[in-house]
């Protein structure tokens, strides 16, 4: 399984960034992807997950409302559309795979993609 995500700039606050996660291979069932997000000095926190299969998603209190995460079967891709974005989001956005249980209960996914930098500015 390998993930590779894009997409992350620099946005002044109150804008928009969409990141995609470009997905290969599906090894297991419930099949997993997920955001996440890590601040400087801070611990990484979950974000948003969509199981592949049948498309259902979850979200993190404190996203819900101004992220959204999609899919793309045809690209293999996933993405996570980013709203209202205020200068605390400023991370390194990370995406990640596995089961769904790995990622939404237990936040602790076995396969990662290399991070991409968002920064808001005030």
């Amino acid at each position: 399984v390998q993930l590779q995500a894009s997409g992350g700039g620099l946005v002044q606050a109150g804008g928009s960034l969409r990141l995609s996660c470009a997905v290969s291979g599906r090894p297991f069932s419930s099949y997993t992807v997920g955001w996440f997000r890590q601040a400087p000095g801070k611990e990484r926190d979950f974000l948003a997950a969509i199981l592949w299969s049948g498309g259902i998603t979850y979200y993190a209190n404190s996203v819900k409302g101004r992220f959204a995460i999609t899919r793309d079967d045809a690209k293999n891709t996933v993405y996570l559309q980013m709203n209202s974005l205020k200068p605390e989001d400023t991370a390194v956005y990370y995406c990640a795979a596995d089961t769904w249980s790995q990622v939404v209960v237990r936040t602790t996914p076995n396969y990662w993609g290399q991070g991409t930098q968002v920064t808001v500015s005030s």
